[in-house]
């Protein structure tokens, strides 16, 4: 969908409004998520003293409140809120989705008409975006007047589940800081905030039939992941790690770290939330992820010794009575605050060891004729969605819940990328799916290149779904999980801009979408991002890739789609800082060269770092008597359960492949070590570009020299080498870890970026 960007002259608005002394700022049609109709129009609707703001009906005063607070901190126009206004917000119950709206803008003033509450609300946050960026800041537009361009909006969502989630157990975000991630969740149209309050890490939610959870569990000792920010805080120069001081308590001889929220807060908190068109989803997980409950309560566990097994903490016990009136008497209190339709019971990730051993589960699995203890844990998961029935609640699981068999009745949050068949199978069954997965919609994976594109252009209705299917596909959430995210600066880094790709995800046509407009859109917010003073992540730096190859001696050229930024750059192996060199024209480069670059805001605050390496090299020979056995690749299968490539051929050798491509060949799975080995046969001589993308670590090696480096435990990542090969063959390495059912696939490109596909029928590789 194209948007006019309208600039219109402030001499020709001058004379519009006769004598008027202020200048006029115009807004531009720049809106997140893409409407599905708009049309703009010739002229402006100017807001001024005489601006008022109606409403239909008393159910629309939180919205009409909203939107008067928002012109009053920018402008200092006070609108009053009356039955008749220039703005008139107005339900109309005949919509087909209570979150449609329409907006119209013409000389005679706004009209805003929602089939609901949270149409009327989207409405405004469409006006609001329509608005010059001055609406965003505190007396921003005191001294001019701000306009809006004629449009007309025909609005609605593509789905009804618009989801973000907050790990708030890892690092504690406190009231007003969950309150600003709210804001932002409304402002781009997302309406379900799911709070992962409970975890091994921290107990955030005030229950108070057992303070001990809050009291014991709400506060740690630093563990190896605070310990892990403070280090990267030190070593990339970078703030947004540092961990907040306000959260840390002394008690006794200790320092803690943590903190909770109060029944009250929570209340507060939705409320806040509600008037936003937000449901609040709360997330208790158990039966495992729950240390704070088997640790501090007795008869919650199976035995005394309780703490982490070998990838998971100790689990309730699901063969104890006690055990299960202490879960239901949570999910009472869960329940009384959170009045709406869905919870969040988590049943993902458990260690089942101790069920093994528990006489009182194996008793348990007897008496009701279960086989296995994933049919134990299923039982669980039905025990306690009986209880959130019975209480008015549906309950949601993420996709482990289909393990042992899933219930009629429960909704499952798909995330393992490597379990493909679970949307289709709880589909199939009649049961609703919300996409979540991981690979894409995680928001605490680093970012690179991709990810923007990546959320933007997933297609989360699976092919091959019938039409009943699709009707019990929910929507889709990204999760940000915080092990690694200390701050409320480093959560904004991780979720912007990103959470624009998700609204749009969530809402837009997907026949209309057009990646090019989309990030002009997302240029144009940032500047808004930058008046609300939001931590961004800025676009991505492009030109270079993550080792650049020249024959000769070249320029290195630096650009971004954001024209407000800075770049500065060092190359002794210093962060860099405004003090460093700032890039403003391509970097001659006449010999192999590091360089660290990065990007600065506006406000002059910085992005992470960004290393690039330059070598000037010429065409590696190719090999001669080489003695071929055949087409393709020798992929070795070892059991590796560690993090660096290196170490994969220190473990136990499982199974030989032969494979076209480099990929994960099909019988290796869990603990996946693989070293691939062969030769590369280079068309031509020319500089070629390897992409290599994995989840997790992968290195690639070309006649045994370093090429891309993209090792180490992380999310689906894509880093870019380049290599100069003369014409003929060239030995390949690739080394690949993963133990989660993750993702390898290497792209070749030659100079002019033609995509060299494999397996090639002239061309491919050999072993």
């Amino acid at each position: 969908m194209k948007f006019l960007n309208i600039i219109v002259a402030a001499t020709m608005l001058a004379t519009l409004l006769g004598s008027c002394s202020k200048d006029v700022i115009v807004g531009e049609s720049m809106i997140i998520p893409a409407p599905q109709k708009i049309e703009t129009k010739a002229g402006t609707y100017i807001l001024d003293n005489a601006l008022s703001i109606g409403i239909s009906d008393k159910t629309l005063e939180p919205a009409a409140l909203f939107l008067q607070s928002l012109i009053e901190k920018s402008t200092g126009i006070v609108a009053p809120i009356t039955d008749k206004g220039a703005i008139m917000l107005t339900v109309d119950a005949s919509k087909a989705q209570t979150e449609a709206y329409t907006l119209n803008v013409t000389d005679k003033g706004i009209e805003i008409v929602g089939g609901g509450y949270g149409g009327v609300l989207y409405g405004i946050e469409s006006l609001r975006q329509l608005m010059p960026k001055e609406i965003e800041a505190a007396n921003g537009a005191a001294n001019n007047l701000l306009a809006i361009q004629h449009v007309s909006i025909e609005d609605a969502p593509r789905f009804k589940w618009r989801g973000f989630m907050l790990d708030v157990s890892r690092h504690f975000y406190n009231p007003q800081e969950v309150k600003q991630f709210i804001d932002m969740m409304a402002y781009y149209k997302l309406n379900k905030f799911h709070w992962h309050l409970t975890d091994d890490q921290g107990w955030r939610i005030e229950i108070k039939q057992y303070p001990l959870l809050t009291e014991k569990g709400a506060w740690r000792k630093f563990n190896s992941q605070d310990r892990e920010c403070q280090s990267r805080a030190a070593l990339e120069e970078n703030k947004d790690y540092e961990i907040d001081t306000t959260k840390m308590s002394i008690m006794d001889t200790d320092t803690l770290y943590g903190g909770f929220y109060t029944q009250d807060e929570i209340r507060d908190i939705v409320a806040y939330a509600k008037n936003l068109n937000i449901d609040v989803i709360p997330e208790i997980d158990m039966p495992g992820h729950f240390l704070s409950g088997v640790e501090n309560y007795d008869g919650v566990a199976c035995s005394d010794e309780t703490g982490w097994g070998a990838l998971f903490s100790s689990p309730v016990c699901p063969g104890k009575d006690t055990a299960l009136e202490f879960c239901k008497n949570i999910y009472n209190e869960i329940f009384e605050l959170f009045p709406y339709e869905y919870a969040h019971l988590g049943a993902d990730e458990v260690d089942k060891a101790n069920w093994i051993k528990c006489k009182d589960c194996q008793s348990r699995m007897r008496k009701h004729g279960l086989k296995n203890e994933h049919e134990l844990q299923a039982w669980f998961v039905k025990y306690m969605e009986k209880h959130f029935n019975a209480n008015g609640k549906k309950l949601i699981g993420w996709d482990e819940i289909i393990e042992g068999g899933l219930s009629e009745t429960a909704t499952i949050m798909w995330w393992r990328n490597w379990a493909p068949k679970a949307i289709p199978t709880a589909t199939a069954q009649g049961n609703q799916v919300i996409s979540s997965p991981c690979f894409t919609l995680y928001f605490d994976a680093q970012q690179n290149k991709n990810s923007l594109k990546n959320v933007y252009e997933y297609e989360p209705i699976l092919k091959g779904l019938s039409d009943e299917q699709i009707k019990l596909f929910l929507g889709v959430q990204a999760n940000l999980w915080c092990e690694w995210i200390p701050s409320m600066e480093r959560a904004e880094y991780m979720a912007f801009p990103r959470m624009l790709a998700l609204a749009e995800l969530g809402w837009a046509d997907p026949d209309k979408k057009d990646w090019t407009n989309f990030v002009e859109r997302v240029v144009a917010n940032m500047q808004k991002l930058d008046v609300m003073g939001i931590n961004y992540r800025p676009l991505d730096l492009t030109g270079f890739n993550s080792t650049n190859t020249f024959t000769a001696p070249d320029s290195l050229t630096i650009a971004c789609a954001q024209k407000d930024i800075s770049v500065y750059y060092t190359t002794d192996g210093t962060t860099p800082t405004t003090a460093s060199t700032k890039y403003t024209t391509p970097i001659k480069v006449d010999k192999t060269t590091d360089f660290i670059l990065r990007t600065f805001r506006p406000n002059g605050t910085a992005a992470d770092i960004v290393k690039t390496k330059v070598v000037i090299e010429d065409y590696a020979p190719a090999l001669k008597n080489v003695e071929i056995k055949g087409e393709g690749l020798v992929a070795k299968w070892y059991n590796y359960k560690g993090t660096k490539c290196a170490e994969i051929t220190t473990a136990k050798f499982k199974k030989e492949f032969i494979v076209d491509s480099v990929c994960i060949p099909k019988g290796a799975k869990d603990n996946i070590g693989l070293v691939i080995e062969g030769y590369f046969e280079a068309p031509k001589s020319d500089v070629y570009t390897f992409k290599l993308q994995s989840d997790d670590g992968s290195m690639l090696y070309m006649n045994d020299q370093e090429v891309v480096n993209n090792d180490g435990a992380h999310a689906l990542r894509e880093v870019v080498g380049q290599k100069a090969l003369a014409k003929g063959l060239h030995k390949i390495r690739v080394e690949f870890f993963d133990h989660n059912g993750g993702k390898l696939k290497l792209t070749v490109a030659d100079q002019k970026g033609t995509t060299i596909e494999y397996p090639n029928e002239k061309y491919g590789f050999k072993y």
